[in-house]
């Protein structure tokens, strides 16, 4: 009888052990999913529109599902809904709030001056806060690489651009694309015209259609939605062209024969990676050509569409020898808005 009672008591402790351990691991787990890092990206337009901010969505989520964060993506129907999306962002409490590019400074400004001790991020462009980090890139290095490629490129000395809008940050596209230009082909013409806006491509076209009345042969695109309007012309037209951000050789690829590059899903990637490690910092974090954060198809970055013979290895070649000057620190590219 004592053995029975003896044994019935062990097992009576054994069974306690075993429910505080389940208790224990179920707390742990409840723990652990509440403390889970909430990032809200809250993109200025919806996706879709503009692959600049579809692979934006991208990284976020790729780093998300690596780290073992929580990213949920905001899309703003239009600028005006920025500011909004911004305000729910901090009512649902995100550790960190990322958005990006220009149309979103001044609303975030905004929040993050009445929320000092939230986190913020923006990429493509700089807020100065001491809570907010701001992902910028030196796209001047890779529009210099796409400027001397369409100086070595060109057969009329006559070279294009369309670009969005007139305003000092399209300068370190049009300026420094016309460096490049001028360094490898100091004769060639450079004509540049400008949308007006992000999302027009019928305006583009026309521009496009003017440059190529006026003998250029080559006629990049800087226009965001409004490239599609150069390349429709390229096709209708026979000039060649270039896009931008990601690779649209392979939208045309009897004309769109080179894209300058701009790895912003990277940036959300590393942006979310730095908060999952707790090492995101306020201040400026800069990605160009050494960082791999911005580039020029076949030169820096392998391409699907084969390399059009407009352009040719030979000039690819020659390129590459200034792209490894620069990441060696033999040349610098000056960023135009410093001038």
């Amino acid at each position: 009888m004592k053995k029975l009672l003896a044994l019935f008591a062990l097992l009576s402790v054994l069974l306690v052990a075993g429910c505080g351990a389940e208790d224990s691991s179920g707390a742990e787990n409840s723990k652990s999913k509440d403390d889970k890092k909430k990032i809200a990206l809250v993109l200025p337009e919806k996706i879709g529109v503009n692959p600049f901010f579809q692979q934006m969505d991208e990284g976020a989520k790729e780093a998300a599902k690596e780290f073992g964060v929580e990213v949920k993506t905001i899309e703003s129907t239009d600028h005006s809904a920025i500011e909004e999306n911004l305000r729910v962002a901090v009512a649902e409490n995100y550790d960190l709030i990322i958005t990006s590019s220009f149309e979103s400074e001044d609303a975030l400004k905004k929040i993050a001056t009445e929320n000092p001790d939230r986190k913020f991020a923006i990429i493509d462009t700089v807020v100065d806060l001491p809570n907010v980090q701001s992902v910028n890139f030196r796209e001047y290095e890779a529009a210099f690489l796409l400027g001397a490629a369409a100086g070595l490129s060109t057969k009329t000395d006559k070279v294009g651009m369309v670009a969005a809008m007139d305003i000092p940050l399209l300068k370190k596209w049009t300026v420094a694309f016309e460096e490049g230009l001028k360094e490898t082909n100091p004769d060639a013409q450079f004509l540049v015209n400008y949308v007006g806006t992000f999302t027009d491509p019928a305006k583009a076209k026309e521009l496009a259609f003017l440059q190529a009345s006026k003998g250029a042969d080559f006629i990049a695109g800087a226009a965001a939605v409004g490239d599609l309007g150069v390349f429709e012309a390229a096709k209708e037209k026979g000039f060649f062209t270039a896009g931008q951000d990601v690779d649209r050789t392979e939208v045309d690829p009897e004309h769109v024969v080179l894209s300058q590059l701009k790895g912003t899903d990277a940036a959300a990637y590393e942006t979310v990676k730095a908060f999952a490690e707790d090492s995101f910092k306020a201040g400026v974090v800069e990605y160009g050509l050494k960082e791999q954060g911005v580039g020029l198809t076949y030169v820096t970055h392998e391409s699907k569409t084969p390399l059009n013979d407009f352009v040719g290895q030979e000039v690819i070649d020659q390129v590459k020898a200034l792209y490894e000057e620069i990441i060696s620190g033999k040349r610098e590219i000056k960023n135009p808005l410093n001038n």
